[in-house]
């Protein structure tokens, strides 16, 4: 049987998968997902929530409001018993967004099925071959697939990760959670409770956001999510489920016929390195932790975004294969920071008179207001920060969406300019002052003016820069004080979109 071709191949079309085949497809790159299910039907609800930049990242591709036209806008990031409120913040998407994974991923794929990606459901990646100049994709059912590169986006137990013999180091787990979607008999006894052994919690499936409060719906399915008082292992059942509603409440509730049910622990690892020669990693695939803070999803919508231009690129020839390595370089130290944040979050949900003391020290010091804004940029992603180098402090972190008026006199966002997926060169001087002609191939150029001033998330107020490049993602890779005439952006844009084409 002939061995099909794709430039890329994405084992598994989770959220992860889906946003990088978006990526992919258009930058005009080749890609087809593999999915193990036979459509994009994700039975029960799962994790639930997008953050801040998550949000922002759907906004830089014009489909974010898909998503807020289901979702419920809230204040959800914690820390211990502590709303880290983050209204104040400079973006358009100052809240975290409710929304069912099942949702998440329904939308997606009306999205991806708008593109040019090809999915084959119904089958697995089971192992894989990778030479110079490909990987061999073993399917089961026996089939292969050949691509140039094959990203991993199959899940903490990744066959990918495995097979590409990338370790997986990291620490055990000290607690494991219930986790179902049940209909009951009784009354359920909604909300959240704590005790010594962790949280505690059941909730409708249907509710509102009113007044930064959650209101349940009167009928429906109810989500269960319990602690257990010992480290759960293998398959969980509906008895499990039962007692340990038993054990917390007294009652179990008549909990009955249920759509899914599951166990997870606090495990956390993270992938030694996010790429071994033509095989790459993202989201689960690369890092497991602790779901406490809702960061697991998003991460991995960040890792697809990082990752689809560059591969774009080497793909297509315009950049040599190296600047593949910026991708670990990049997403591994903000996988590394999520992991330990979402440790502490664990730690803090157990309220033995010790902890509570602990709980209730850093609820005091979340209040305060330069806490608050810390911690609620890790946990919202709009406080990341690249390392591109020394210099303005928008260098590294992701461009603000300013109202710009262009030199026609048009108005335009700034994440509007990013809905092709394309690098923008935005020049805030005189129009015309800065050639990027030999890179007009990739690069859009756009002369403009903005008014105001330029606010970053934790940082605050920052100096009006004369210039800057601004990558797919939306982060910023090169910035101009004052008018420089342009110096340094040729470099610059060699270095992240490739050598210049004669012109």
């Amino acid at each position: 049987m002939r061995t099909t071709e794709h430039a890329v191949i994405i084992a598994g079309g989770g959220p992860a998968g889906m946003m990088l085949a978006a990526e992919l497809a258009l930058a005009r790159v080749d890609v087809a997902v593999v999915e193990r299910r036979p459509d994009h039907v994700l039975v029960g609800s799962r994790a639930g929530g997008l953050h801040a930049r998550s949000i922002e990242l759907l906004d830089q591709r014009g489909v974010v409001d898909r998503f807020l036209a289901v979702g419920q806008v809230a204040q959800a990031a914690m820390l211990a018993t502590t709303v880290l409120d983050m209204s104040d913040f400079p973006t358009r998407h100052p809240y975290s967004l409710g929304i069912w994974q099942n949702e998440i991923e329904r939308i997606m794929s009306a999205w991806v099925a708008e593109l040019p990606v090809q999915v084959y459901y119904g089958s697995e990646v089971t192992g894989l071959t990778q030479d110079d100049a490909g990987v061999d994709v073993e399917l089961s059912g026996g089939g292969t697939l050949r691509a140039q590169y094959l990203v991993g986006c199959d899940g903490g137990r990744s066959v990918v990760r495995k097979a590409a013999g990338i370790a997986f180091p990291g620490w055990e787990a000290t607690m494991s959670n219930l986790i179902a979607e049940v209909q009951t008999t009784e009354p359920p006894e909604l909300g959240v409770r704590h005790d010594a052994t962790g949280v505690h919690g059941l909730g409708r499936l249907e509710y509102e956001i009113v007044d930064g409060e959650v209101v349940y719906k009167d009928e429906g399915p109810v989500r269960v999510m319990l602690t257990e008082q010992q480290i759960g292992s293998g398959e969980a059942t509906l008895d499990d489920l039962k007692d340990g509603l038993k054990r917390v409440y007294g009652t179990d509730f008549g909990i009955h016929s249920p759509t899914w049910i599951s166990r997870f622990t606090d495990a956390t690892r993270q992938a030694a390195s996010y790429r071994a020669g033509r095989v790459l990693l993202a989201g689960d695939a690369a890092h497991v932790h602790y779901p406490a803070g809702g960061q697991g999803l998003s991460l991995g919508v960040g890792d697809a975004v990082n990752l689809g231009w560059k591969l774009a690129q080497v793909v297509r020839g315009t950049a040599p294969d190296s600047l593949l390595d910026t991708y670990h370089d990049e997403r591994h130290p903000v996988g590394a920071r999520a992991l330990q944040h979402t440790m502490a979050q664990a730690a803090l949900q157990k309220r033995d008179d010790r902890m509570r003391s602990l709980v209730d020290l850093v609820s005091e010091l979340a209040r305060m207001d330069e806490p608050r804004r810390r911690v609620a940029g890790i946990v919202s992603g709009l406080d990341i920060h690249y390392d591109l180098g020394e210099g303005h402090p928008l260098l590294g972190r992701r461009m603000p969406d300013l109202d710009l008026v262009t030199a026609d006199g048009g108005a335009v966002r700034v994440f509007e300019l990013l809905h092709g997926a394309r690098p923008v060169v935005l020049n805030l001087g005189e129009p015309g002052r800065l050639d990027v002609a030999p890179w007009s191939d990739r690069v859009q150029l756009v002369d403009a003016t903005y008014a105001g001033e330029w606010e970053l998330p934790v940082l605050g107020v920052v100096a009006a820069p004369a210039a800057v490049v601004i990558r797919p993602d939306g982060h910023v890779a090169w910035v101009e004080d004052g008018d420089g005439g342009g110096a340094g952006l040729p470099e610059a844009l060699t270095t992240w979109f490739g050598p210049p084409t004669p012109v």
